[in-house]
């Protein structure tokens, strides 16, 4: 054993050493967000707020989205998640705004991303290396190793609490939507697999609202336990500052969310002006 490994076996060394590598490394990430904001920021404060007061459904994409009434949600806002787009050859939907912060979702669809028409949000680290070129694109710095939060403003890393659903809910808050109608989020995945692995997926994709979603592609398991970390975080941002999320999926499995009927979402939201 070395000199330098003796050392740190030493309790107060020890401690010393992590305190140090905790520096360094909270440096670091503070560096890279000065770089992110100053090359990428310049949306924060044209969304702020924009759409205070209004109310927006989040189209996830389970497969119980097929079972949404499209002629009608079209009327109100909607936020569409990952690979949205394979449902525009059967529902004509425009979008207030897009999410997307897994990296192989991004990898495998950045392409059509910049056809949205629509703002569409990805995470920076995962899209930096894609050739992008459309302004509709904003990049926001994303974080999963970091301590749980729900970002109110963005001066730091949005943690992503292993979904996507969470990452557009802090978007929707930061945006100043009021309440929140989720439609597709099933939460209930036919996989075999630790949660976050990566796997390819043989033949076509049980989980999501299309079969050709992650057919013979690389996919990452669910996190569902994870997630539900986050519903909850959200759940108590929106209802502490008098705004609501409530999950209007048929017959989906999260229990984090106050539920609805789709009829009765629709009842209660407001449309879109």
């Amino acid at each position: 054993m070395n000199i330098l490994k003796k050392i740190q076996r030493i309790p107060y060394y020890r401690r010393l050493f992590s305190g140090v590598r905790s520096l360094v490394r909270q440096s670091s990430q503070q560096e890279e967000f000065l770089l992110w904001y100053a090359k990428y920021g310049s949306w924060i404060p044209e969304f702020r707020n924009r759409y205070a007061g209004e109310d927006c459904f989040l189209l996830a994409n389970g497969p119980s989205l097929n079972d949404v009434d499209f002629d009608r949600i079209k009327k109100y806002h909607l936020i569409g998640l990952n690979k949205i787009f394979l449902l525009f050859d059967r529902a004509k939907l425009d979008l207030t705004f897009h999410v997307a912060i897994n990296s192989l979702v991004i990898q495998q669809s950045w392409k059509e991303f910049q056809q949205l028409g629509c703002p569409s949000f990805l995470s920076y680290r995962e899209a930096l290396a894609c050739p992008i070129t459309s302004k509709n694109i904003h990049l926001f710095l994303t974080e999963r190793q970091c301590e749980p939060r729900f970002s109110h403003v963005y001066d730091e890393p949005v943690w992503e609490g292993w979904t996507v659903t969470y990452a557009a809910l802090q978007l929707a808050y930061y945006m100043g939507f009021k309440n929140v109608f989720i439609v597709g989020m099933d939460h209930n995945f036919k996989s075999i697999g630790k949660p976050n692995e990566e796997q390819e997926m043989a033949g076509q994709d049980p989980n999501h609202f299309d079969p050709r979603y992650f057919a013979n592609a690389q996919w990452h398991l669910p996190d569902l336990e994870g997630s539900e970390m986050g519903y909850r975080l959200a759940h108590f941002a929106f209802d502490r500052s008098g705004r609501g999320v409530f999950d209007a999926t048929e017959k989906g499995k999260c229990k984090i969310f106050k539920r609805l009927t789709l009829e009765d979402a629709f009842s209660i939201a407001k449309k879109r002006a």
